[in-house]
């Protein structure tokens, strides 16, 4: 993770202005490339402002919709109305907010009775969508990850059985504590996109923030995160942040 920038900002809503920013530069220049913009989004409390202003009127025709495909990063297994999905807060701060085709939304099937099932859907879809070479994982163009206080990102917690995940693009992951099952983008494909944004903001992940970005490697599962051949980069506000040594300047 040393090659990873770190940014640091007052406010998570300065935090989620200078995301937005970075979206909209990337939409752009997928645009002028002539390439569709594939994202993969996170659930969880930190993204959602920066989601409600790239739906905001400030954004509206800002960024070409119709050039981007949506895809979730991590589901929990529970219906898209129940307000524990992560694709039920994504439609409500964004997507409804939009105007994006409806097949360029890709959801993951929490609801479903086979996981495995959607699973192996999903991966289909990515195929479809990124075409990815032969052998092989899917390019996104960016990933928006999330930190927990116990410093999982998607639905890889500590512990948990797809941490070891080489093979399968996306899987089921029983995390024993929430005693929940959920669906989640493997440490593979997160690797493979060009572009990691991790956004971290509260003072109830100061600690693991200490830890992961000045502690040694191998603690957390968010410290896997490690874009091959991409860039990765911290967005935290202040109040993550205050406990680290150096911290950098926003």
């Amino acid at each position: 993770m040393a090659k990873a920038s770190v940014k640091i900002f007052p406010t998570l809503e300065e935090l989620s202005w200078a995301a937005a920013a970075r979206f909209e530069d990337l939409a752009r220049i997928c645009a002028i490339e002539k390439r569709n913009f594939c994202v993969a989004l996170s659930g969880g409390l930190t993204p959602r402002l920066l989601y409600q202003i790239l739906g905001s009127e400030t954004f509206a025709g800002r960024i070409r919709w119709d050039n981007v495909h949506i895809f979730e990063v991590d589901e929990r297994a529970v219906p898209p109305e129940n307000p524990q999905s992560n694709f039920g807060m994504i439609r409500e701060t964004l997507l409804s907010h939009i105007s994006i085709p409806e097949e360029n939304v890709h959801r993951m099937a929490g609801e479903a009775e086979n996981l495995d099932e959607v699973c192996r859907q999903y991966s289909a879809e990515l195929v479809r969508v990124l075409k990815p070479a032969k052998d092989e994982f899917p390019r996104l163009g960016l990933v928006i990850l999330g930190m927990g206080p116990d410093g999982h990102t998607a639905s890889l917690f500590p512990g948990s059985e797809a941490l070891e995940e080489k093979v399968l693009w996306v899987r089921p992951n029983y995390i024993d504590k929430l005693k929940m099952k959920r669906l989640t983008l493997t440490f593979p494909v997160l690797n493979a996109a060009e572009e990691v944004l991790l956004l971290v903001a509260g003072a109830d992940k100061a600690e693991t923030v200490r830890k992961v970005l000045e502690g040694p490697p191998g603690q957390f599962p968010v410290q896997r995160v490690d874009p091959v051949n991409g860039r990765m980069s911290w967005f935290l506000d202040e109040a993550a942040a205050r406990l680290l040594n150096s911290p950098p300047k926003g």
